[in-house]
């Protein structure tokens, strides 16, 4: 018993006086920091982009069928040109990157410090094109970026190389994006690695902690939708519940098929003619905002806000409107996430429900479209429940809130079996290697 007291104290004071243990340490709670400080700014930035656009098109209707395609085409030349790798969502690259076991070079080509800062600014610009994105999903891989990225600066061990530090900088960024710490987590062990790792559990709560009380520091405590009221009772919600669940999940289930698998049929005009179809669904967005009078422009955040606060009428038609901006902005390959545009549809959907759904408060059914519709699309339904709850600072419908995520995810599963950000993943993997063979075929063609 003595001799092994005496290794454990050897132990700790070689990891106490180690140089090389404390650089690591060091350079992990920096990247930590970087995340939070990140986070913070992609929000601001994007606010302030969506800002400058809704400013820019005031008292002229006429004007996003010029800014809208001209600004896509931009960000195709810039994405195309010099940032590869900072196309489409985010999270799907973190997925390929923590499943490349084979050929981990390409993680490089998914996750580095120059994808991350051409993501920032290419997210900037889509929203004050008026493209229809989010910036969660993004800030999610410019995070997994900057962790990713530590390993050029410090020796960590061998397993936090692989998956840890991918995981932890993307559970940190969506923690920082949506203040959500406790979702940051939840989505990292149920969507990025689909169970629970001891090895990388600590990493992920050492980096969610630090990066959100950066983001705290600097943005402060706040709930991401404000405190939403709601009134529970039964059995009565036990209708709105079902109604919710069932709508939610095949709306967000057909959402999640259109936007995979046109997006594979339309994949290959969008290699040939990437700046003829970013043109055209320019001048579609613009189409749709003026119809919509303006309701699809940017990440939907303030229709989000109007549908749950109960005070507003949102039309029958947005969530339909959004869902089509939505799926246009995505097949153009343009960076940006769908987590906004999605929270908005599901809110305007249950707010349009609550018509026919007098026995509930119309925030209440809001609140629970909201989620069914975002499970619908997403199929992680732990997360949908956690992360709602810590937007909305209410923790009175959790019970009606997670049973409404249950079904809309069972529902879900029977339209689009295959979850949404897997399905995006095994494309990002198969045209790497698609790519990595025609080059090295190139390559052999010249050395012969």
């Amino acid at each position: 018993m003595y001799r092994t007291y005496r290794r454990l104290l050897r132990r700790s004071f070689r990891q106490l006086t180690s140089s090389r243990i404390w650089r690591t340490r060091i350079v992990f709670f920096s990247g930590a920091i970087l995340v939070g400080l990140a986070a913070v700014l992609v929000a601001h930035g994007s606010d302030l982009s969506s800002e400058l656009f809704t400013g820019l098109i005031e008292n002229k209707p006429w004007l996003p069928f010029i800014v809208t395609p001209v600004g896509l085409m931009l960000i195709i030349y810039a994405t195309r040109n010099l940032f590869p790798g900072a196309e489409g969502s985010g999270i799907p690259q973190a997925i390929a990157a923590l499943h490349m076991k084979r050929n981990k070079s390409l993680r490089y080509k998914l996750l580095s410090i120059r994808i991350a800062i051409g993501k920032a600014l290419m997210i900037f610009l889509g929203l004050a094109s008026g493209a229809s994105i989010g910036r969660e999903g993004p800030t999610i891989h410019i995070a997994a970026s900057i962790s990713f990225a530590l390993t050029r600066f410090a020796r960590f061990p061998h397993y936090d190389i692989g998956r840890g530090l991918i995981l932890a900088g993307s559970a940190a960024g969506l923690a920082g994006a949506f203040n959500t710490p406790l979702a940051g987590i939840v989505f990292a062990i149920e969507e990025l690695a689909r169970n629970f790792e001891s090895k990388t559990s600590g990493t992920v709560l050492t980096a969610v902690i630090v990066s959100g009380l950066t983001a705290l520091a600097i943005s402060g405590n706040y709930s991401y939708f404000g405190v939403v009221e709601t009134a529970v009772q039964m059995p009565s919600i036990l209708v709105v519940v079902l109604v919710c669940g069932v709508t939610g999940g095949l709306l967000g289930g057909s959402f999640s098929a259109l936007l995979v698998h046109v997006g594979r049929m339309i994949s290959p005009f969008r290699n040939k003619h990437p700046y003829l179809l970013a043109a055209s669904v320019g001048i579609a967005l613009a189409v749709i905002g003026l119809l919509s009078d303006g309701q699809t422009w940017g990440t939907g955040y303030e229709e989000a806000k109007l549908a749950l606060s109960g005070n507003a009428h949102i039309d029958l038609s947005f969530p339909f409107y959004k869902l089509a901006a939505t799926l246009l902005s995505y097949w153009t390959g343009i960076p940006g996430g769908i987590f906004a545009p999605s929270l908005s549809i599901g809110a305007g959907l249950g707010s349009t429900l609550s018509e026919w759904l007098p026995m509930a408060t119309v925030s209440t059914v809001a609140l629970l479209g909201m989620a069914a519709y975002f499970t619908g699309v997403v199929q992680t339904p732990i997360t949908a429940v956690v992360i709602i709850i810590e937007m909305t600072g209410n923790q009175n419908i959790l019970l009606p809130l997670m049973a409404t995520c249950f079904i809309a995810d069972g529902i879900s599963k029977i339209v689009s079996p295959q979850a949404i950000y897997r399905a995006l993943a095994e494309d990002f993997m198969r045209g790497l290697a698609a790519t990595e063979k025609k080059k090295d075929e190139k390559d052999a063609e010249s050395s012969a």
